[in-house]
This record gives C-alpha cells, sequence and structure tokens, in this order.
C-alpha cells in the first residue's frame, strides 16, 4: 500500500512540482494539499497522511507554527519541511518544533525522495 502524502506550499507551482516528484514513485501517493499553515493542519487531522511536505514560509500560519500544532495534535507525524536558500535560522526552528527533516528548494526528485524514504525508516 503506498504511503500518503500531504503537500503544503502556498505556491501551486511548487505543489505541483512535488505531486508530480511523488506521481512518478509507486509507492507514494498523493492524498491532499494545502495553500498555508492553517488549512495544513485541517487537512492533516482529516487526512492523517504518512508524511507532509511543509513549506516554511506561507500566509496565515507559517510551516513551522503549523508543525507545531500537528505535532502536538500528534506525535509520530512525519514532516519534511521545504526551505529557500539562506533559511538556515527557521530550519533549525522546524527541526525543534518537530520537522523530521527539511529539502532545500531547486530540489530534484531523487533527492526528495531519499529524504522521505530516510523519515520513514526505508532508507
Amino acid at each position: 500500500m503506498p504511503k500518503r502524502v500531504l503537500v503544503v506550499d502556498d505556491a501551486i507551482f511548487m505543489r505541483n512540482m512535488i505531486k508530480d516528484i511523488f506521481a512518478q514513485a509507486p509507492d507514494f501517493e498523493v492524498v491532499g494539499e494545502a495553500v498555508h499553515g492553517l488549512e495544513a493542519v485541517e487537512k492533516y487531522k482529516e487526512l492523517k497522511p504518512d508524511v507532509t511536505i511543509m513549506d516554511i514560509v506561507m500566509p496565515f500560519k507559517s510551516g513551522i507554527d503549523a508543525t507545531r500544532e500537528i505535532v502536538k495534535y500528534d506525535a509520530n507525524a512525519v514532516i519534511v519541511m521545504c526551505s529557500a536558500l539562506g533559511q538556515e535560522q527557521l530550519v533549525m526552528e522546524a527541526i525543534e518544533a518537530g520537522a523530521a527533516d527539511f529539502i532545500v528548494k531547486r530540489f530534484n526528485a531523487d533527492e526528495v525522495l531519499k529524504v522521505v524514504r530516510k523519515v520513514l525508516g526505508e532508507g
């Protein structure tokens, strides 16, 4: 059974890029997407994905705040943050908030799948 993925990013092109990466991997299925942190928390509770790919900087609620809220709701949540270059401080905050790992934007499919498989204990 494929691992269920929630994709959270305020930029539609990034959501589509991430969805395309997982579409190429038969062991994953994108079950939902959210455009900001508030929606991310709602969708997480509704869909209970195996892994969430979360942008850090978003409107309404940051990825860091959404991560804190999701981890408080589900201590076993697996969240991989997406960051741009130069966001090292935000990445550290995200890890402290409960994120399992991060990927840096301008990533390629192999990198994304490698990190996600690693945090799920498959890599």
